[in-house]
């Protein structure tokens, strides 16, 4: 069958979450129509695609990016929207980045974590982006055997020259910053932020497109076609390129014969109050982004207007929730009594695409064609970080690109079938594990 007559399914619109009722404007940008020719061709408009659209045009190349609903329409517009320095999967890296990297690793790992930081800040004050950028977050420890992780991660913090951007506080420390008793201390870290993830993307596209880069909206990519003139086939055109990177994550289907079964969707749920007025500031007073030490864990903050955003947990079966605000309810009044009863406004979901051991998947479907995905719940600064090393190798400096393209990956076979009950299994004995700690 032509792919360029398959017939074209309507982009929906975005999802109802309190993110796109707190757009700074909406996009509008054209479809792909006829042929268009530029360097690289970038399939997919979140953080990844663009990202890297801004890295490259900042190098003077001439970018197209081709998104099949909106931009910052999937995992980027509908996450939890802080920016930490927790990477997925770093026991796994560590493992694995040992064999290239030898006594390296951990300096790597370490600078790695705090890199999507400096690019987000550094982004947001070049471009002017108004995303409701904060600092500040506590890493919170459930029960008392967190506590040995957490003191083991500020002491490293500490040795690493952040003294003065950590604060390792006890129960009664806890509750001066949050009107919770659910701790049993935490990490204070001011280096990490949180920010309105939908308004970032958006304003990067429009960085990206100062700088000349192409963005097109509602334009489903039905075939990549490889060889030395590689394109980027949609309904209606085609876009021509140097080369091609595909940055859908787990939003696409393309390429299944080398990408099935490696990665996977979990849906998390996030919910955001009315706003709390004096409430907000009674139940966390320095403005804080908080999320807990387990395996699955709460995250929350407060937005702009002083709602609480909470999500919590995840199903890994891949299908939505369909109550989500019923399951996250008796968590936030867990964590603060005072919101009991507290009106719940905005309700949504969010696919996160989760890969087996937690590594970001980097590589090359031909030549001068690569891939990137695979964040597993931690894709706001990971994107940044990916988009640079992304930028990078295809402009000829291959060396972090290729410290992640030499890991293993787990290919479940017959992916859609299996990767997800699999996946769920594989949660529910973690879950089993920390309920034992």
């Amino acid at each position: 069958m032509n792919a360029a007559i398959k017939p074209v399914t309507p982009a929906p619109e975005r999802c109802k979450s309190y993110y796109t009722a707190t757009l700074n404007h909406e996009t509008d940008y054209p479809t792909v129509q006829g042929t268009v020719k530029v360097d690289v061709a970038i399939i997919g408009g979140g953080f990844t695609g663009v990202a890297t659209a801004v890295e490259l045009a900042e190098r003077g190349l001439k970018v197209a990016v081709i998104e099949a609903n909106k931009i910052g329409w999937g995992a980027t517009g509908r996450n939890g929207g802080q920016v930490t320095g927790s990477l997925s999967g770093e026991g796994a890296m560590h493992k694995q980045m040992s064999k290239t990297l030898g006594s390296d690793v951990e300096d790597f790992i370490w600078h790695l974590r705090w890199r999507g930081h400096e690019i987000i800040k550094s982004r947001v004050a070049k471009y002017g982006i108004q995303c409701d950028l904060k600092h500040g977050h506590l890493h919170a420890a459930m029960k008392p055997v967190h506590m040995a992780e957490l003191e083991a991660s500020y002491e490293e913090a500490v040795r690493r020259g952040m003294g003065s951007e950590v604060t390792l506080l006890d129960a009664q420390g806890v509750r001066q910053h949050l009107e919770s008793d659910l701790y049993y201390g935490a990490i204070k870290n001011t280096r990490n932020m949180h920010l309105h993830p939908l308004n970032l993307c958006i304003g990067e596209a429009k960085a990206a497109e100062s700088l000349g880069a192409l963005i097109f909206e509602h334009s489903e990519v039905l075939d990549i076609v490889h060889g030395a003139n590689p394109a980027v086939v949609t309904a209606q055109g085609r876009v021509e390129a140097k080369q091609v990177m595909l940055a859908g994550d787990v939003y696409h289907k393309l390429e299944r014969k080398k990408l099935k079964g490696l990665i996977f969707p979990a849906m998390g749920g996030i919910v955001t109050t009315k706003p709390l007025g004096d409430l907000a500031k009674q139940i966390n007073p320095q403005d804080l982004a908080v999320y807990d030490c387990r395996f699955v864990l709460d995250y929350y903050r407060l937005t702009a207007d002083g709602r609480l955003l909470f999500g919590g947990g995840a199903n890994y079966s891949g299908r939505d929730s369909r109550d989500i605000a019923g399951e996250l309810r008796p968590c936030i009044e867990r964590t603060f009594p005072a919101l009991k009863g507290v009106d719940i406004e905005f309700q949504w979901s969010c696919a996160m695409g989760i890969v087996m051991n937690r590594i970001p998947q980097l590589g090359k479907l031909s030549d001068n064609v690569w891939y990137c995905q695979g964040y597993s719940g931690h894709g706001v600064a990971t994107t940044h970080i990916m988009g640079e090393i992304m930028a990078n190798a295809m402009t000829g400096t291959l060396e972090k690109f290729d410290t992640f393209a030499s890991c293993k990956h787990i290919k479940v076979p017959m992916g859609d079938i299996f990767g997800n009950p699999m996946l769920a299994a594989g949660m529910w004995y973690y879950q089993m594990m920390e309920k034992l700690r």
